[in-house]
C-alpha cells in the first residue's frame, strides 16, 4: 500500500502470488527443455521473424535463440548460459534441476513451510552432495601421453546427446584426436587453436580432422599452380602493394621520362621485397622438385602476383590473424614481419598444399605437415541445418575432451550420480541435520533424481519402474545407472558412459543458489522509472 501512494502506476504482487509466479515460470522453462535431455531426447524446431528455421538440440542454442519475456525465466536462462561459458555443457540439465528444485520446494511451501526453512536445507544439501562428488568421481592420470579411450568415452558421451548414433561415434574421434594434436605439455590448451571450417558438400559421415589447415580463400593468380607437394611455408606479415603516401604530396613533371622515373621509383620498394622473397625461394628450391608457397596477412597486388607465379611461387593474401597463429604451430618456422632478413629457419614445410574449388568459393588445404600443434576440423554436410548441429555437436565435445584432461577426473553417467548422491543424502545427510531444514534437504535429494526420471521419459520407459530399480540397486551397494534402451540399471564403467567432474560440480553449484533466490522473493515490483506502463 505504502509503494501505491509513491507511485500510483507501480504494480505489486504479493507473497504467495509473487512466489507462484517465479515457480511456474521455472516449471514453464523446465517444461520446454525437458524432452531435449540425453541421446533420446527431440529436436525443437525454432522459427525466427522472417522465417528461418533452426533445428537444435542444444540447450545453450535454444535459450540463446528462444524470445524469452518473463523476467524469472529469463534469469534462469541466463545461469544456463553461464553454465556453458564456464565449462561448455550441462545447459539443459541445469534449467531442469532449477525447475524441479522449485516443483520440489512447493509442495513444501503449500503446505505452511517457511521458505527460509527450506532455503537453509538445500545449502545443507548442496555442500553435502559437493563433498560427495568429490568421493565419487573417478580419477583419471593425464600425463604426457593421456589415456584416448576415457577421452573418447567423455566425448562420445556429451556429443551422442547432440547427434545421431553412427555420427556421434565418428566425430569422437575427431575432436579427441583434434584436442590431443593441440595439446602442449605444462601450457593451458587453446581450443582456438582447432579451427572449425564448414563446406556445404557432400554428407554429414564426410566430415574429417585435416591434421594441417583449411584457409577459405585460394590464390588470386590464374598461372599459379592449383596443387603443389613438398612445400615450404612462408607466413608473413608484410604489404606488398603499392601504398600512397600519408601526407599528400604532388608531383610535378615536365617531360613523360621524368613520369616515367617516377612510376618506376613508386613501385621499386614493392619489387624490392617481391625479390627477396624470390631470391629466398631460388635458395632452398634450387636444383630440387620442392615447391615454395607464400601466405600473406596483408595484401600483394597484381603486378607483384605476378612477379611470384613467374618464379613459381603460389602466393594466398588477406590470411585470417589466427591463421597465421595456427599456421606457425601447424607447419612449423615463424611468422616474419619484414623482409630484410629472410633465411630458410622462417620457413615451415606442408607435403601438400592443394586447392579446392566449391561453387564460387575456394578452399586452400594445407596437409602432411611434420608435427602439428594446429588442426582443422572440416565439416561438412548437405545443407545449413546439418552443418549447425554439426558445430555445436563438434564444440561441445571439444570442450569437453579439453575438460577431461585439465579435471583429471571423471563421473560415471547415465544418471548414477544423481541416484547415489540422491541415497546418501536421504540415508546419511538428513540424519545429521535437526529440525525444519531437513525438508530442504529431502527437496534437494528428491530433486536430484529429475535426470534418470527425464531420461527414462525421453526413452519412452515408465519412469516410477525406472527410478524404483535404479534406487533399489544402489540400496544393495550397486553404482549403476539408467539403459535407455531396455530400462534396466547398467554399469556406466563397463559401457563407457562418463560425464565431465567440472560440468556436474557447477550444476549442484549454480543450480540451489538461483532456486534459492527466487524462494525468497516475497514481493514483486514493477515501479522502476523505465518500466512504468505506457500511458
Amino acid at each position: 500500500m505504502s509503494l501505491r501512494v509513491l507511485n500510483p502506476n507501480a504494480e505489486v504482487l504479493n507473497k504467495s502470488a509473487a512466489l507462484h509466479i517465479n515457480i511456474n515460470a521455472a516449471k514453464g522453462l523446465q517444461d520446454v527443455l525437458k524432452t531435449n535431455l540425453g541421446p533420446k531426447g527431440t529436436i525443437k524446431m525454432l522459427v525466427g521473424g522472417a522465417g528461418d528455421i533452426k533445428l537444435t538440440k542444444d540447450g545453450n542454442t535454444l535459450l540463446k535463440e528462444m524470445q524469452i519475456q518473463s523476467p524469472t525465466a529469463i534469469m534462469i536462462a541466463r545461469t544456463a548460459v553461464a553454465q556453458d561459458d564456464i565449462s561448455g555443457d550441462g545447459t539443459t540439465s541445469t534449467v531442469i534441476f532449477i525447475g524441479e528444485l522449485m516443483k520440489q520446494s512447493e509442495r513444501y511451501i503449500d503446505e505452511g513451510i517457511h521458505p527460509r526453512v527450506l532455503v537453509d536445507g538445500l545449502e545443507i544439501a548442496k555442500r553435502a552432495t559437493l563433498q560427495f562428488l568429490e568421493k565419487f568421481k573417478t580419477p583419471v592420470v593425464m600425463d604426457a601421453d593421456p589415456d584416448k579411450e576415457v577421452l573418447k568415452m567423455v566425448a562420445r558421451t556429451t556429443v551422442r546427446t547432440k547427434l545421431h548414433e553412427a555420427l556421434a561415434d565418428q566425430l569422437t574421434d575427431i575432436v579427441v584426436n583434434g584436442v590431443l594434436c593441440i595439446r602442449k605439455p605444462e601450457e593451458p590448451i587453446d581450443l582456438f587453436m582447432v579451427e572449425i571450417m564448414h563446406m556445404r558438400h557432400k554428407f554429414d559421415v564426410d566430415t574429417r580432422l585435416v591434421e594441417g589447415l583449411v584457409l577459405d580463400h585460394g590464390s588470386r593468380h590464374p598461372d599459379m599452380k592449383r596443387r603443389a607437394e613438398n612445400c615450404y611455408i612462408l607466413t608473413c606479415n608484410v604489404s606488398l602493394e603499392y601504398e600512397k603516401s600519408e601526407i599528400n604530396a604532388g608531383f610535378f613533371y615536365s617531360n613523360a621520362q621524368q613520369r616515367e622515373t617516377m612510376v618506376a621509383a613508386e613501385r621499386r620498394s614493392v619489387d624490392e621485397k617481391v625479390k627477396k622473397i624470390i631470391e629466398l625461394k631460388n635458395k632452398v628450391c634450387a636444383g630440387t622438385e620442392n615447391n615454395f608457397v607464400v601466405i600473406n596477412q596483408k595484401g600483394i597486388d597484381p603486378p607483384s602476383l605476378d612477379l611470384l607465379a613467374r618464379a613459381g611461387i603460389i602466393a594466398l593474401r588477406r590470411a585470417k590473424r589466427r591463421n597465421m597463429e595456427r599456421l606457425v604451430l601447424a607447419c612449423g618456422g615463424e611468422a616474419v614481419n619484414s623482409v630484410d632478413d629472410l633465411t630458410p629457419d622462417c620457413l615451415g614445410w606442408a607435403g601438400l598444399v592443394y586447392e579446392h574449388v566449391l561453387g564460387e568459393e575456394k578452399y586452400t588445404f594445407v596437409e602432411n605437415v611434420k608435427n602439428p600443434h594446429s588442426c582443422t576440423i572440416l565439416i561438412k554436410g548437405p545443407n545449413d541445418h546439418t552443418i549447425a548441429q554439426i558445430k555445436d555437436a563438434v564444440r561441445d565435445g571439444l570442450r569437453a575432451v579439453k575438460n577431461t584432461i585439465e579435471d583429471e577426473a571423471v563421473i560415471l553417467g547415465a544418471g548414477a550420480f544423481e541416484v547415489a548422491a540422491r541415497q546418501h543424502l536421504i540415508n546419511e545427510v538428513k540424519k545429521t541435520v535437526k529440525g525444519r531444514a531437513q525438508l530442504g534437504v529431502e527437496a534437494f535429494a528428491d530433486a536430484l533424481l529429475v535426470i534418470p526420471k527425464t531420461l527414462a521419459e525421453n526413452s519412452g520407459l515408465d519412469t516410477h519402474d525406472v527410478i524404483i530399480s535404479l534406487t533399489g540397486e544402489h540400496d544393495r551397494g550397486n553404482i549403476v545407472g539408467l539403459n535407455q534402451n531396455t530400462g534396466d540399471p547398467i554399469d556406466p564403467h563397463m559401457e563407457g558412459i562418463y560425464d565431465n567432474y567440472s560440468v556436474k560440480r557447477q550444476i549442484i553449484n549454480s543450480g540451489p543458489v538461483i532456486a534459492s533466490q527466487l524462494l525468497l522473493v516475497d514481493e514483486v515490483i514493477r515501479a522502476g522509472r523505465n518500466m512504468r506502463k505506457p500511458n
